[in-house]
Parts: C-alpha cells; sequence; structure tokens
C-alpha cells in the first residue's frame, strides 16, 4: 500500500511504538483495496481519563485522492476497541465512496461499453427469425 499512514496518541495512551505499529499494519491490510485512491490516513488515539466508562476516543481522517478527507470517530471503554470500531467505520464509509466513485450503479456506464462489432446493426432487433427495425 503506497499510502502514507500516521499515528498520533495523546499522553493518556500506553502502547507506543508498538501499538502504532500495529494500527498501521492492521490498516494496510484492511485498507489495501483503496492504494492507489487514498493518499493519506491519520489516526488519533486518545483517552480524555474522565469518570464516564467510554473515554477512550480514535478518530480515523482518511484523504481519498481528488475527494474532501472523510473522518470517523469512535468512543469505548478500551484503546482497543475504540480502534477496532473506527477501523469498521472507515472502511465503510471508504467502500461506499469507491463504489460510488468507480461502480456506478452496480455496473459499467455507457461510456465506457465496447462500440458493437456491426454498425448497420444498432437498433435492429431479431424477432423469431424475422428482423424488425426498432422505434
Amino acid at each position: 500500500m503506497l499510502v502514507q499512514i500516521q499515528v498520533n496518541t495523546d499522553h493518556n495512551v500506553p502502547g507506543g511504538e508498538k501499538l502504532a505499529s500495529y494500527v498501521k499494519t492492521d490498516l494496510e491490510n484492511s485498507l489495501s483495496r483503496f492504494g492507489g485512491w487514498l493518499t493519506r490516513v491519520e489516526v488519533h488515539l486518545s483517552d480524555n481519563g474522565g469518570t464516564k466508562p467510554e473515554e477512550k476516543k480514535c478518530v480515523i481522517e482518511a484523504r481519498p485522492g481528488a475527494k474532501p478527507p472523510v473522518a470517523v470517530t469512535h468512543h469505548a471503554t478500551t484503546v482497543d476497541d475504540a480502534y477496532a470500531g473506527a477501523a469498521h467505520k472507515v472502511k465503510s464509509v471508504l467502500d461506499s465512496l469507491h463504489s460510488r466513485a468507480h461502480d456506478h450503479k452496480g455496473g459499467e456506464s455507457i461510456r465506457h461499453m465496447a462500440a458493437p462489432e456491426n454498425p448497420e446493426q444498432v437498433g435492429v432487433i431479431e424477432n423469431e427469425g424475422q428482423v424488425q427495425a426498432s422505434h
């Protein structure tokens, strides 16, 4: 994957380089189909250290080429769960965006279809051995 992945953690998140390495490897694998389309992915992991149980947060911002960046956020009780939730969300969002950009209505556009082999047959329908011009 040629996309640049940057992992940022605040001072309350344990794991350091091991966590960053895991996140990079996991995102490279899960987002590999978007390799030529994505330019950059940033991951921000934080622990607000408050009294609420879901104080761990992961924000993933992905930058698809020629499109505005997309960002997802997931809150959880652990850093691992916050990352896993955000990774699932960003993959889902990118699947949707990529499909809309590349797979219009589930098939190829008429602009990308091959030209007919016999141009004289354009608009002609065969019906039980008889040839009729279509209207």
